[in-house]
């Protein structure tokens, strides 16, 4: 089962910096999540919100600074706002990346980075916006992709018609009977994100194939003592 670090180590360090990934991955985690943005001048920025506003000390819109100007920013402990290509020059051969678009028109540029560092078997490319992801698809079938869903879907088909390999949910609506269909298609179950220990052995025993967390210790702890 793939423990991945939410935002890096969100609960513990500024999300989406160097600083929450590698903490995350000094935890033990096999996975990191981030989100991804462009900025002015199309450069694919690692933030999760579509403006600056919460994350960091500046203000307004990630599509109104270009890259030069957004590095000014602080993301908390004087962290910088990453390119997508920091973060995998970090992870790469460490532990997998999982990226997840935040709008759409920046597949082309994260599948053209996949294919620049040869990340096909060390990354998952995740949206809400399932066109988007089945765009990723077509672009390269090498990358492995994944469609985020908040609700209960009737089947696990939804996955097939984007393409994707993985359904990647809220753990509220997951259950045993999604997870063997999802299964029976081929398909992994990805659920997000547990942040209590007590809350995890019916989500083991469903045999998801990944579980997310803001506090990954709960999870590498949890794995250790059973």
């Amino acid at each position: 089962m793939m423990i991945m670090g939410h935002r890096g180590a969100k609960a513990l360090e500024p999300e989406n910096t160097l600083l929450s990934i590698r903490r995350a991955m000094d935890i033990g985690v096999d996975a990191v999540e981030i989100d991804v943005h462009l900025t002015k001048d199309k450069e694919v920025v690692v933030i999760h919100d579509s403006t600056v506003d919460r994350t960091t000390n500046g203000k307004g819109p990630v599509g109104s600074y270009t890259l030069e100007e957004i590095k000014k920013l602080d993301a908390g402990k004087a962290e910088r706002i990453p390119t997508l290509e920091e973060v995998i020059g970090l992870v790469r051969g460490r532990v997998k990346l999982i990226i997840e678009l935040k709008e759409e028109g920046i597949e082309d540029k994260v599948v053209w980075l996949i294919n620049k560092h040869s990340l096909y078997g060390g990354a998952y490319v995740i949206s809400f916006w399932h066109m988007a992801v089945k765009r990723v698809k077509e672009m390269d079938s090498r990358i492995k992709t994944g469609v985020l869903l908040v609700g209960c879907p009737v089947d696990a088909c939804m996955a097939r018609n984007a393409s994707a390999d993985a359904l990647v949910m809220n753990y509220a609506f997951v259950s045993r009977e999604l997870v063997e269909q999802a299964h029976g298609e081929g398909l992994k179950v990805f659920i997000w994100n547990i942040d209590n220990r007590d809350m995890l052995k019916p989500y083991v025993d469903m045999q998801v194939d990944g579980i997310g967390s803001n506090d990954p210790r709960i999870l590498v702890d949890y794995f250790k003592s059973v």
